[in-house]
């Protein structure tokens, strides 16, 4: 029998991040894996991008409460440019808040396009107060200096809002709960440029940007930088940083080791029984594992009749797939110089044909013509090609993970077909390039890494599931009921992409909730 503060279930971001900020806090922790590698999606073979292949707003909040400083990451990033492609030829070059041609030439839409991102990332920074901390509300009395300082930051965040002005303010109320596809074709023609918008909307959600609150969901994205960057090394460089980070606070990390059960005195947790049977002894206990998985560990008769129907209704339809093509050589894409060859490549035409790629998915079927976000990590960093061969790693949307039928080997290979002939409009040699292909559906990947319905952020980011209610009401603020046990997972405010930030704010709540 072994003793510790702290055991964190789960060495994903956020378990790995949770982990070094309570060892840097003084606790003794243990962080259990039952893969014998670190990381979840973000996971990698060797410097290759299984999963997980761009790093998206890891800030520097996550940064210096895990002691890596407060300036830069110990591995080298290098920003890239995303590329809306065009069957047409006319690709647009995105850098941040400008858009123009990849020739050069400005675009007709760049002003407009400006000012609408320009636009979210002033809400999104508004939202990103809400964001780094957990959200608001809970049991604590208003003595309690947790929610003393609860308050002030609501009081910030209020004082924020009405210095936007009377007018900005009204938009931004209005706007917020609104759909994606009417704020981008208000402000821009349809196109490549709305399409890339649409995408990064829905990016890892069963909806299409149509579907109320997926405006939501884009200013998130923008409020947190919206920025986009290979890792140098890959994701492996990003998740040894953060192992060693959590390993320097303290942490005891094992891989290949699963949590099979988590040990209870009446309405407490007190530990973790291994698969092997060994016993780990903590006072707190913090599962990246779902909701209804954790509850699982511990019994769901410990949980009340309508905690479990809560749990078990939590919607995570994941609806992406990861294709991973070794290559015989580059490919040529029509219209996009050599240049460009290693910027992120997004193929949607246009807003509506994201909303038309997602109608399929409504009826548990899979699109022929899915969005795609592609990536040639070789071209930026040649360690990342596989085995010799160049890399293509591609993420496709839409898949569902209820897909009717089941993701049979013909399943899996018609959705390879689509991607490939998807690509094939752009460019036409890539086809007869294909050594061998990888093909990871939803239920691979919850198979794989333990999310639920392969879902990219373990829930879904809806209305309903967002803030004080994420994932389900009850569990809007780590805790799950019996004592000492806390939830850390994407599933947990504030979801998102691969921020950290769920991790760190259970860390703290788990702080804040005895010595």
């Amino acid at each position: 029998m072994s003793r510790f503060d702290a055991i964190v279930i789960g060495g994903g971001i956020n378990g790995l991040v949770a982990a070094a900020v309570l060892g840097r806090r003084g606790r003794s922790v243990c962080l259990l894996e039952r893969s014998d590698r670190l990381g979840g999606m973000a996971g990698a073979e060797g410097a290759y991008p299984r999963m997980a292949h761009l790093l998206y707003n890891l800030g520097p909040l996550v940064r210096k409460d895990i002691g890596l400083g407060a300036r830069d990451w110990p591995f080298r990033t290098v920003a890239l440019p995303t590329v809306a492609l065009n069957p047409g030829g006319a690709h647009v070059r995105i850098d941040g808040t400008e858009a123009r041609f990849v020739d050069g030439r400005p675009h007709p839409d760049a002003a407009a396009y400006r000012a609408l991102v320009t636009r979210l990332g002033g809400y999104g920074a508004l939202l990103r107060r809400l964001a780094e901390a957990p959200p608001p509300g809970g049991d604590a009395a208003w003595t309690d200096p947790a929610a003393l300082k609860q308050m002030l930051r609501l009081g910030g965040f209020g004082r924020a809002l009405r210095q936007m002005g009377k007018a900005e303010m009204r938009g931004f109320l209005k706007v917020l709960l609104s759909n994606a596809y009417d704020l981008i074709l208000d402000e821009l023609p349809d196109g490549p440029l709305a399409g890339a918008l649409a995408a990064d909307a829905v990016r890892g959600l069963a909806m299409g940007p149509r579907s109320p609150g997926t405006v939501f969901s884009l200013v998130y994205r923008h409020g947190h930088g919206g920025t986009v960057s290979l890792p140098v090394g890959g994701m492996a460089a990003v998740v040894a940083a953060l192992a060693e980070a959590a390993r320097a606070a303290g942490a005891t990390i094992r891989t290949g080791t699963a949590a099979a059960r988590l040990l209870c005195e009446g309405d407490r947790v007190i530990g973790v029984e291994t698969g092997a049977g060994e016993v780990l002894m903590a006072s707190r206990v913090l599962s990246s594992a779902a909701p209804l998985a954790t509850a699982r560990m511990a019994g769901l008769d410990r949980f009340d009749i309508e905690a479990s129907r809560r749990m078990r209704l939590i919607r995570a339809r994941g609806t992406v797939a990861k294709i991973n093509l070794r290559l015989s050589a580059l490919p040529r894409i029509d219209g996009l110089p050599d240049d460009l060859l290693g910027a992120r490549l997004l193929l949607a035409p246009s807003a509506e044909a994201v909303e038309t790629a997602f109608n399929p998915a409504k009826y548990r079927q899979m699109s022929d013509e899915p969005i795609l976000e592609a990536l040639l990590p070789g071209v930026t960093d040649p360690a990342q090609d596989a085995g010799g061969a160049v890399a293509l790693s591609i993420i496709a949307q839409y898949a569902p993970s209820d897909l009717a039928g089941g993701w049979t080997d013909a399943a899996r290979d018609r959705l390879l077909a689509a991607v490939v002939g998807r690509l094939a409009a752009v460019a036409p040699d890539l086809p007869g390039l294909v050594a061998g292909a990888e093909v990871l559906c939803p239920d691979r990947i919850e198979a794989e890494t333990g999310a639920p319905g392969g879902h990219w952020h373990h829930a879904e980011l809806g209305l309903d599931q967002l803030l004080t209610i994420r994932p389900a009401n009850g569990l809007g603020h780590y805790a799950m009921g019996l004592a000492g046990l806390y939830l850390c997972g994407a599933a947990t405010h504030p979801g998102g992409d691969v921020m950290g930030l769920s991790g760190r704010n259970a860390a703290l709540a788990a702080l804040g909730d005895g010595p």
